[in-house]
């Protein structure tokens, strides 16, 4: 599995926020955050689009170091990816992911 899978399966390669920081992007950063602001009804600014990937050390956006409930459970059960857990059937946050995102079910499960 390539180290830029998150927890959940998504390809953190294909994100907005990664691509931006890897490229050092500004103008990425502009769209992106207004693009999520918007989604999410949240105040996003630019300088919060920096991610170089869920499972890496460094930069994360707000929401996936600290908000992402995914990602603090997989860190809680020291699990590489949802791909390990017992429960990653039955779980109904990662299957949110899955059911928006079938291609991280693949990326995890295969």
């Amino acid at each position: 599995m390539k180290n830029k899978i998150a927890y959940c399966g998504l390809d953190c390669e294909k994100c907005d926020a990664y691509i931006a920081t890897v490229n050092d992007d500004q103008a990425l950063r502009e769209k992106t955050a207004k693009v999520w602001a918007k989604l999410n009804h949240a105040p996003i600014l630019p300088e919060h689009i920096n991610c170089e990937g869920c499972r890496e050390n460094g930069a994360k956006t707000v929401f996936c170091e600290s908000l992402c409930s995914i990602r603090q459970c997989a860190l809680k059960k020291q699990v590489a990816t949802c791909g390990e857990c017992p429960e990653v059937e039955t779980c109904q946050t990662v299957g949110a992911v899955f059911s928006n995102n079938p291609a991280a079910r693949k990326n995890l499960l295969g």
